[in-house]
């Protein structure tokens, strides 16, 4: 044990082989559930138990086979959403049900029965217009739309739910005999990891056997699926053949492969479909281990009779989770906006957040000094470039403990901290969720006294190892956890800490180095008696809320806080920023980080971006001031780098490339007030920032596979230059009607064409539309801070029609005023007939 706790930790600790992942082949309940869906068992609902309320109507469903009885409850919500649960009727004990994602219980409308017999029963809202039909044998839910069905659920017959059982030391001679006719072999038992099943030189226990659900959803009329992060893969989802679903399983995935649907830091269960004039959300609220499978086919390779008339496509999504229960909102749009306000209405918006922090960060593992950070600092004035945050990886800490500070290395942090707000500057420190286990440690004291790490399941405090060596991890699912590990960030408590200081949320997915996929295993527990199985994919989402609510509480519920967090969960948008992860220092990964951004973008987390530069190995200077160039243009913008690599601050790669990297940090500064218009709008509209081009342009089918260029707001559009060496790009402008200006050149264009722009080192492909009003800041200044004062420009871009319209909107940038005393700046300018109006 001491040996473990004393032992050098290294990078290559978390920078492990891939096949210390899993695929699809290795997941039993994925085996189990393709098995079973094999042979066909049906499901019957038995609607002369339905029992309608004004808030749900409920009925049960009963599989032909086991006879067992399952719980179904349809809700109306408000907002055109309908919601589906099903749960054992009557389980042993409660299965597992995600508290705290959703922002308060949904408001729900009364469903009113329209017909209702032995075999069907047709439910709709009040207007009528949404209708969900139930058929009784085989079970079958039709959402249908204005007399269309838009999406069937159990169309294919893939419901499936595994019940909880007695322990099997706890069960009588006659239930263990039953249980092993059901189930003919031990060795079946095995492959099918009923009881435990093995990975590696890992065995995982499962006290209450299987647990696994899953259910299939039918999209009529879609081919065009979006959504499921965190995936390094096309915006569009992919077809899966078997064996290679979409994983939602958060893994610290070091150097993570591309082009691949295995799951990495963050999981958000939630995917939509869109097709010209109708866009749909599904959201299955479950944060257990989960696979999504998606298959798409014409009409008329399903229907030969069909393949003479018009072809419409359908596309099959398939979730499977390893435990909870089924809990899935469907979102019945109809347009991109109306999904966009029904899931923030679930799930929450994004947190407005404080300007600082849209500007550009400054990060490496690890700054090695207080005065390496004095000299990075300086070098950004000395050189002109603007910067507003620099960073401080695992190395700042008195050996890895977190809360505390290397007193070699940063003895006046203090100092530290006021030397950079003379420069309206700030500091970002990392905080993991693990505590090493160090009797001195008094962080790790008091929590082991209070009982606040996540258990064995022998009842001991779980340990692994992380960066400090041998670590014991929060459990931050416990409300008094969250609200100790809040108290943490006092000025009082956090020696050294200031009110510039602010925090990154790292490793939490939970990593466990050595652990089964560098995680926690499955059977640890948690507050409540929960195994981690059941809420993994939360962990880290807890982190970071209990994290922003700390630095709400130092500030006594003034300042808005800013937290970065690699792991998230569908919500995550309501505490702050994301980033893509450990990606790697090559054209691939740039090329990449545009599609994960959009896809986190549709599905809620607006504040996200990429490591500049790639975070593994040695960008060379032609490929970042390409990724700078793209970074400038994505909400999150931060440099970062690992600890192994060159040094490799904006001025270090030569006089001409130093330039190009200020000139593109530079025009993410002018176009502050405009970014912050964008926050403004995703805060309170559930607009995404960073849009694909199908959302600004619903019914333009050229644009539904776009994802090397996108739409910021609806003003911007932006095609980085992702490739080597190039002399050209070719841009898609789409919008038949519309008029596209270069914003260097201001040529134009009109839309429903691809152009060819040359391009060289200097460029950056960026087009405001015709019709559009863009605010910027006219001079920059070394930080946001010290642009409060600087005056405003507008740049109007004229539609075919000679006219354009925008806004702008402004707050103190820090505070919560703007929300409880409503102190804040919101106008709208329009543009026409050569006049130039504005209103409140």
């Amino acid at each position: 044990m001491e040996a473990a706790k004393e032992e050098e930790i290294s990078v290559e600790d978390e920078a492990v082989d891939n096949n210390v992942f899993k695929d699809c082949s290795k997941i039993a309940f994925y085996r189990r559930q393709k098995q079973q869906l094999s042979q066909k068992s049906t499901y019957q609902a038995l609607l002369d138990s339905v029992i309608t309320d004004k808030g749900s109507t409920k009925f049960q469903v009963i599989n032909e086979a086991t006879k067992v009885p399952l719980l179904a409850e349809v809700y109306g919500i408000e907002g055109n959403i309908f919601r589906l649960k099903i749960n054992e009727e009557t389980p042993l004990k409660p299965r597992y049900e995600v508290p705290d994602v959703l922002t308060s219980e949904p408001s729900t409308v009364r469903l009113l029965s329209c017909s209702r017999d032995t075999g069907s029963l047709v439910l709709a809202d009040e207007k009528g217009n949404l209708k969900c039909h139930i058929t009784a044998n085989p079970f079958k839910v039709d959402l249908v739309s204005e007399e269309e069905v838009v999406m069937s659920i159990n169309l294919l017959g893939q419901l499936y739910f595994e019940h909880l059982q007695i322990p099997l030391k706890q069960r009588t001679t006659k239930e263990n005999e039953e249980d092993a006719s059901a189930d003919t072999s031990q060795q079946n038992q095995e492959d099918l990891g009923l009881w435990e099943e093995k990975f590696r030189k890992f065995v995982d226990v499962k006290v209450n056997g299987p647990t696994s659900i899953g259910l299939d959803f039918s999209l009529h009329g879609f081919e065009h699926l979006y959504g499921i992060p965190q995936h390094a893969e096309s915006h569009q989802l992919k077809n899966t053949s078997d064996g290679d679903a979409y994983r939602l399983y958060n893994l610290d995935v070091y150097g993570y492969k591309i082009q691949d649907k295995k799951g990495i830091y963050g999981s958000v269960p939630y995917l939509l479909a869109h097709k010209q004039g109708r866009t749909l959300g599904i959201f299955w609220l479950n944060s257990s281990e989960t696979l999504v499978e998606i298959n798409t086919e014409p009409q008329a390779k399903r229907d030969p009779v069909a393949a003479k008339q018009e072809v419409s496509p359908r596309t099959d999504v398939h979730w499977m989770s390893e435990s909870g229960i089924i809990d899935v909102f469907l979102l019945t749009g109809p347009t991109p906006t109306d999904v966009f306000k029904q899931y923030s209405s679930l799930t929450g918006t994004q947190a407005m957040p404080p300007l600082f922090s849209l500007g550009y960060h400054q990060c490496r593992w690890n700054y090695e000094d207080e005065q390496d950070v004095k000299a990075v600092d300086a070098g950004f004035d000395k050189h002109d470039i603007p910067y507003d945050v620099i960073w401080l990886d695992i190395e700042h800490t008195e050996g890895k403990r977190y809360f505390t500070w290397d007193k070699k290395r940063f003895p006046n942090p203090q100092r530290m901290q006021e030397l950079l707000r003379d420069k309206k500057r700030k500091l970002v420190v990392i905080s993991d969720p693990h505590i090493k286990v160090d009797p001195d440690y008094s962080l790790y004291a008091k929590a082991k006294e209070q009982g606040f790490f996540v258990r064995t399941h022998e009842g001991g405090d779980f340990e692994g190892v992380c960066w400090p060596g041998l670590s014991c991890y929060l459990d931050f699912t416990n409300p008094e956890v969250r609200k100790w590990y809040s108290s943490l960030f006092a000025f009082s408590v956090y020696q050294g800490s200031t009110d510039i200081l602010y925090i990154w949320n790292d490793m939490n997915e939970p990593s466990v180095f050595r652990g089964p996929e560098q995680t926690m295993q499955k059977n640890a527990i948690h507050h409540g008696n929960w195994e981690h199985r059941e809420l993994h994919n939360i962990y880290g989402f807890y982190q970071q809320m209990s994290t922003a609510e700390g630095l709400i509480q130092r500030s006594k519920g003034k300042e808005r806080p800013f937290v970065l967090t690699r792991s998230f969960f569908a919500g995550s948008q309501k505490y702050g920023a994301v980033w893509t992860g450990d990606n790697r220092a090559k054209w691939s990964y740039l090329k990449i980080s545009i599609p994960m951004l959009l896809t986190l973008n549709v599905t809620g987390i607006s504040f996200c971006g990429a490591d500049v530069g790639g975070f593994i190995g040695n960008p060379e200077a032609e490929l970042i001031v390409r990724w700078y160039q793209a970074g400038a243009y994505q909400p999150f913008f931060r440099g970062h780098a690992a600890i192994k690599t060159k040094r490799r601050e904006p001025w270090l790669f030569g006089e001409e490339h130093t330039r190009l990297i200020r000139e593109a940090i530079r025009e993410r500064y002018a176009l502050l007030p405009y970014w912050y218009s964008l926050f403004y709008r995703a805060h309170v509209a559930s607009e995404p920032i960073m849009r694909p081009l199908w959302v600004e342009f619903p019914n333009e089918l050229e644009t539904f596979g776009v994802e090397d260029e996108y739409i910021l707001g609806s003003a911007l559009l932006v095609h980085p230059v992702t490739e080597p060496k190039a002399t050209v790009v070719d841009v898609f402008l789409p919008g038949p009607n519309e008029v596209w200006y270069d914003s260097k050149t201001f040529a134009h264009w009109e839309g429903a064409r691809t152009v060819k722009i040359p391009v060289a080192l200097d460029t950056i492909p960026v087009f405001q539309r015709g019709g559009s009003i863009v605010p910027t800041k006219t001079r920059i200044g070394n930080s946001t801070g010290w642009m409060t004062d600087f005056p405003y420009g507008l740049r109007v871009a004229l539609s075919s029609k000679g006219s354009a319209v925008g806004e702008l909107y402004l707050d103190d940038g820090h505070s919560f005023q703007y929300l409880h005393q409503k102190q804040f700046l919101h106008r709208n300018f329009s543009f026409s007939s050569g006049v130039l109006t504005n209103r409140w």
